[in-house]
């Protein structure tokens, strides 16, 4: 990825650091500058990306892309070196005013039409509380397991953490771009073999679809000089039914056990990922390093129907660079048994997300009811219940009313204008979708989804790491829009 940016890190500046590319083609990442711990070793040095080479997608620090200067060398040979200097000091400075401020600039067509795409944060404020935290009872790992076994149908998709457009997920036979998904997952409750907690063994087979991207009705772009070369209606796409995706590409097989970094509910919602992400000093002789790690969250409607996103997130330069490398989408329904093969004559009603509106923030603004459970890890207890191979945590559980703010700053699709993506923080995605990574202004780093339905219900996964990088809460909320009147009618 074509990254121009002077990053000087001889005093560390906290907050948001964006790299965008100068050219459209290139791999949507996002990069964030946290609050986490500065290693030492970055201090007093002055570090160049390379601007003329493309990225892979996952060796973002090759020694080639960056160049690092320490010190003061002069140039012996130069009759003009004073001039020199003092030219280069010059350039350095206004190398500072212009980048110091982390600003990236999206220019798309200009259309009033425009549905918004990504957003700065939405402020939250308590009103009232309802019921004060109070403990709840461990949700138990048989339960768990149980609830999210069974064979699901479903549809995905991939979106820019950037612009929160979808992106191609796979390249077709033709060399063209595919952008929708269908999915058949079939997950087991299996034994362990040492005899402990049960494992749950998945297994996704694919296949993808629609070359087109999204509709263009879908969000918000004048159609009126299209309709001559492209006709986009529902029936464009190939229903589910005309697969045999059970012979279909395996797009990923794992195992899932109550490893420490997951948190799950009986309903079958789930967060799963890291309990510590690494933060600290920089390794030189590991240059070539950056961790990266899948954060995967799943929330549950009506025990039926379900949401995951996966955020795939490098973690660069000690932990201090948080760069968002994709956000993939899945909506699943679930149809039988694991053991029972699907042989039911009900339709596949889930459309692909090409086809589906992207909701509005004015949507979530106002009062809501929010009844929240909150999963806190406890760390240096040597008591651990029998079922937990890790961390235990403690349940706890609360009430409260709660109002909803527009963010201050909003993109809008094909409108141009200059923005500064410095402030951008929500995915605003089909289906009512959202996601967000942020990092507040106490060095919380907050991974989030949201799912929001035309009911009035929104249903919220977040989960938050501390400073150190410890993994410090994880909660889940349901919110419930509040419709009446206020004051409230005699």
């Amino acid at each position: 990825m074509q990254s121009p940016c002077l990053h000087f890190s001889k005093n560390y500046c906290p907050g948001f650091q964006f790299h965008q590319p100068n050219t459209p083609n290139f791999t949507s990442t996002l990069s964030i500058t946290s609050k986490f711990p500065k290693p030492k070793s970055a201090t007093r040095r002055l570090v160049t990306q390379c601007q003329n080479r493309p990225s892979n997608g996952q060796n973002r620090t090759n020694p080639k892309g960056r160049v690092t200067v320490k010190g003061n060398k002069e140039n012996i040979w130069s009759v003009d070196n004073e001039k020199a200097k003092e030219s280069s000091e010059r350039e350095k400075e206004r190398g500072k005013r212009r980048r110091r401020k982390g600003k990236r600039v999206v220019r798309s067509r200009k259309n009033k039409m425009g549905r918004v795409l990504v957003s700065g944060a939405m402020l939250m404020e308590v009103e009232t509380v309802l019921q004060t935290q109070e403990p709840v009872i461990k949700p138990f790992w048989s339960t768990f397991a149980s609830s999210v076994s069974g064979i699901w149908k479903g549809v995905g998709a991939v979106f820019s953490p950037i612009t929160a457009e979808m992106e191609p997920i796979e390249i077709g036979s033709r060399d063209e771009n595919l952008y929708d998904c269908y999915t058949l997952t079939r997950i087991q409750q299996v034994p362990s073999l040492d005899g402990k907690a049960s494992e749950i063994h998945r297994k996704i087979n694919w296949v993808t679809l629609n070359p087109h991207g999204e509709f263009p009705e879908h969000i918000g772009v004048n159609t009126e000089k299209k309709e001559a070369t492209l006709s986009l209606k529902e029936d464009v796409l190939p229903k589910f039914e005309s697969f045999d995706l059970a012979t279909s590409d395996v797009m990923e097989e794992d195992v899932m056990d109550n490893e420490p970094g997951l948190v799950f509910f009986e309903d079958g919602s789930y967060s799963r990922g890291p309990l510590d992400i690494p933060v600290g000093d920089v390794d030189d002789s590991k240059y070539y390093l950056s961790p990266t790690f899948k954060f995967e969250q799943c929330l549950v409607k009506g025990c039926h129907k379900r949401l995951r996103i996966v955020h795939t997130i490098e973690f660069g330069n000690g932990g201090s660079e948080v760069q968002i490398m994709r956000v993939a989408v899945y909506e699943e329904q679930w149809v039988s048994p694991a053991h029972i093969r699907d042989e039911s004559d009900l339709d596949f009603d889930l459309k692909p997300f090409s086809q589906r509106k992207r909701t509005k923030p004015s949507e979530l603004t106002g009062p809501w009811k929010v009844f929240e459970i909150s999963a806190i890890p406890i760390y240096g207890d040597e008591t651990v219940d029998e079922e937990s191979n890790g961390t235990p945590y403690v349940y706890l559980c609360t009430e409260t009313l709660k109002k909803r703010s527009l963010p201050e700053s909003s993109v809008y699709f094909g409108e141009e204008e200059m923005l500064d993506m410095q402030d951008v923080t929500v995915l605003w995605l089909p289906g009512g979708v959202t996601g967000y990574v942020d990092v507040n202004k106490d060095g919380i780093l907050t991974i989030g989804v949201g799912w929001y339905s035309e009911e009035g219900i929104n249903l919220v996964m977040e989960r938050d790491y501390d400073i150190d990088g410890k993994l410090k809460e994880v909660r889940m909320k349901t919110e419930v829009k509040r419709r009446w009147p206020d004051p409230l009618p005699l």
